[in-house]
């Protein structure tokens, strides 16, 4: 069973590659303070689940007495085959993410529970516009908050290599390239033919993206080596894997890029979501996968790493006739990378009884998620609040960045 807005087009999913395929963009700068005194040099890198992720099946609120019935049949447990991996006495994490458990209690990774954008409906289009845009309602820009928080730091030294990798560039960082300094760069997935051709169109009208392009053929043939490619069988859950150890081996360079985006299609979970295995856990296994590319290939970078993963929204708290979820609100953001104060799982919890429940049938949002993400760029770049407030995530100042994420 699709959603209907899948049905309705099927252009979306060219956003990026379903289940794995990413659209990975990068900031073509370096900071001022990645040379700091104190030997920092920060990277970020943001994920992003399109199609909706389901919260209380990712990390499940075992200690509340209302899950279990409302989870029904794809609910975790924390004991017998394939139980949760308890994070404290209240949360378990699904079994197929043991490198985020790993993560975990080695205290770079956490979990914000009960999170949410400003958005309030159950449209993806319009759920991943202001999730990806970073303003409270969707249609505002063509822009998103990462590219305007890049807007907003010191220009530093060029670095030219730096360049957009993938068949599109997410919205988070979508903009006024020539003020931000990073080239836009949709390589096409096409042979080696198609883009020659590209390429000597480009240097008749435009010799400047010409060169842009010849670089970016070349850190395509880098992020997608031999060693790169897709083996025979492989899924799209695989390719998660892939798309993030390319990203990793241009991210880990000296003169790589420092901020990084990525989008995964496929979480669209009505029908069949499956519980501790099944389609769910396939998707996590490939987001977990895709997190363990990024720690062993950033290296040395990976002390001074964030990564966020985020979802448009979340899933209904009871799951509907065909063992899926719905549309619903609260969901949880995750975040791992050895700059992360983790161990944690923060959330100011509102319960799943009945009159708890967002419109009666959604886990209830207690935490922006545009405090989450103003927290770990205010810490990790030191952006200023005013900043934050005013033009990453404009109209935002009762979300105040939350503090304490990342170590500092």
């Amino acid at each position: 069973m699709q959603c209907c807005e899948g049905l309705r087009s099927q252009a979306t999913s060219r956003r990026s590659l379903l289940l794995g395929g990413a659209a990975f963009a990068a900031w073509a700068y370096l900071p001022k303070f990645a040379r700091a005194a104190d030997g920092r040099d920060p990277r970020l890198v943001v994920v992003i689940l399109r199609g909706a992720l389901d919260g209380l099946a990712t990390v499940a609120p075992i200690g509340d007495p209302d899950y279990a019935g409302l989870h029904g049949s794809i609910a975790l447990r924390p004991d017998g085959p394939n139980a949760a991996v308890m994070l404290d006495s209240f949360f378990g994490l699904h079994p197929a993410m043991p490198e985020f458990a790993r993560m975990y209690r080695a205290r770079q990774a956490a979990v914000i529970h009960a999170v949410a954008t400003s958005y309030r409906e159950r449209s993806h289009f319009d759920g991943q516009d202001v999730l990806e845009s970073g303003f409270a309602g969707p249609g505002r820009v063509q822009s998103g908050w990462l590219n305007r928080a890049l807007e907003a730091l010191p220009k530093g030294e060029r670095v030219t290599r730096a360049l957009a990798v993938g068949p599109t560039t997410p919205l988070v960082l979508r903009g006024a390239a020539p003020t931000v300094g990073w080239a836009p760069v949709a390589l096409p997935q096409a042979d080696d033919d198609t883009a020659m051709r590209l390429l000597e169109l480009y240097q008749h009208r435009d010799p400047a993206l010409a060169s842009a392009l010849t670089q970016g053929l070349q850190l395509e043939k880098v992020a997608q080596g031999d060693e790169m490619k897709p083996k025979p069988g492989t899924n799209g859950v695989g390719a998660m894997r892939l798309v993030a150890r390319g990203a990793a081996k241009l991210m880990a360079a000296d003169d790589g890029p420092r901020i990084g985006a990525l989008a995964f299609d496929g979480w669209d979970t009505h029908a069949k979501e499956g519980g501790p295995v099944g389609r769910l856990a396939q998707l996590l296994g490939g987001l977990d996968g895709a997190l363990a590319e990024f720690e062993s290939g950033l290296g040395d970078r990976w002390r001074d790493t964030v990564i966020v993963v985020a979802t448009e929204f979340g899933r209904t708290a009871r799951i509907n006739g065909t063992e899926g979820t719905d549309h619903g609100t609260g969901t949880i953001a995750l975040l791992a990378g050895g700059a992360v104060k983790g161990g944690r799982v923060i959330s100011d919890w509102p319960g799943l009884k009945p009159v708890n429940l967002y419109q009666g049938r959604d886990l209830a949002p207690t935490t922006d998620l545009r405090a989450v993400m103003k927290g770990v760029l205010h810490d990790q770049f030191g952006l200023a609040d005013r900043v934050l407030a005013e033009s990453v995530f404009p109209d935002s100042r009762a979300a105040k960045p939350m503090q304490g994420l990342v170590v500092v």
